[in-house]
């Protein structure tokens, strides 16, 4: 446990550092009110939580700079809701003020509302992503080496696909085939299809379908359209580089590439639980993510959590400001989506 002038320290270092992004020093703890302590004192405090784990000292000056560790304890005892301005209210009531008639306008806007707002990169998963899952699959031969795959998903929606198979598969292996992904793929979201080919499908195909590989490969291609990719929106990519941790752009290159795949943006951005979450640096499993902090919230329809507002950011994040924003606008989405579909 920190004692009380330990956790004003490590408050005090935290909020200093979101704002000047440069390392914070004694001096600069010294001058905030209320503290009445020396700057011997604070050194002494804050050599104490660097062995603790909460600071880290980047350079060889007096001034260090929050941990993971640091971010973490900040966030979970000492952040307090910030209220946000007039001009930040009225740019996120614009959203559901706006005449939109489509679901997917209505996401889009709330991306580039949210990366406007909080000036972070912005990702809003569309609720189709999770309504969408697969009721049955038909594959219509045309000739030898082609043939159409038919996806049905439980609320009726038709997608075709066009599949190149190998030459010579005779309609009994196609029929088997069939029957295997029906039987192992039923009433899967359209976004895990490909993972659940590999998972649970591929075996099955391995000991009763001929050529299988060939066979596997074609259908892999075909649910390549069914991930839903077109639900994921982002805004707001370049504003990274425009934070100082970032503006070296080999630090950022992987991050970059990151930001361009859809599936990766599902996996980080998917809350595997409703409601709020954070993940702060190091807490973050992919590499490209280590210097960096998603806050994530859900938002809900009927009461189910349908879909995923969330910010991406460096570790030194404004938590406060960008949590009141996701709440805010988890709320505000939550309740325009049941309106609209109550009763469907």
């Amino acid at each position: 446990m920190l004692s009380d002038r330990q956790r004003f320290i490590l408050s005090a270092i935290v909020d200093n550092y979101i704002r000047s992004a440069e390392p914070v020093g004694s001096r600069t703890i010294s001058k905030r009110e209320g503290l009445g302590i020396s700057s011997a004192t604070i050194r002494n405090e804050m050599a104490d939580l660097e062995e603790l784990g909460y600071l880290e000292q980047p350079h060889t000056s007096a001034g260090r700079v929050p941990s993971t560790k640091g971010y973490r304890f900040y966030v979970d005892n000492l952040l307090k809701p910030q209220n946000l301005t007039n001009e930040e209210l009225s740019k996120l009531k614009q959203i559901f003020a706006d005449r939109i008639t489509h679901v997917e306008q209505l996401i889009e806007h709330t991306a580039a509302i949210l990366s406007q707002v909080t000036n972070y990169t912005a990702v809003v998963l569309g609720p189709e992503i999770f309504e969408h899952r697969l009721k049955h699959i038909q594959i219509v031969p045309l000739n030898e080496q082609q043939a159409v795959a038919i996806i049905v998903t439980h609320t009726g929606r038709v997608e075709n696909t066009l599949l190149e198979l190998p030459a010579g598969v005779p309609p009994s292996e196609m029929e088997k085939m069939v029957n295997i992904l029906n039987s192992k793929l039923h009433d899967v979201p359209l976004w895990q299809l490909r993972q659940r080919l590999y998972s649970e499908v591929a075996s099955e195909m391995r000991r009763h379908v001929e050529p299988y590989e060939e066979m596997l490969l074609a259908i892999e291609n075909a649910f390549k359209n069914e991930q839903q990719t077109d639900r994921v929106f982002l805004h707001g990519r370049a504003k990274i580089i425009n934070q100082p941790e970032f503006r070296d752009v080999e630090k950022v290159k992987d991050l970059f590439e990151l930001l361009e795949q859809n599936d990766q943006l599902l996996q980080l951005f998917n809350n595997q639980e409703a409601g709020l979450m954070i993940r702060i640096g190091q807490e973050n499993t992919m590499e490209a993510m280590k210097n960096c902090s998603i806050v994530t919230t859900s938002y809900y329809l009927d009461g189910k959590p349908v879909g995923t507002v969330g910010i991406l950011g460096p570790t030194r994040l404004e938590y406060g400001k960008v949590i009141t924003v996701l709440n805010y606008l988890a709320v505000a989405l939550s309740r325009i989506l049941t309106e609209r579909f109550e009763g469907r």
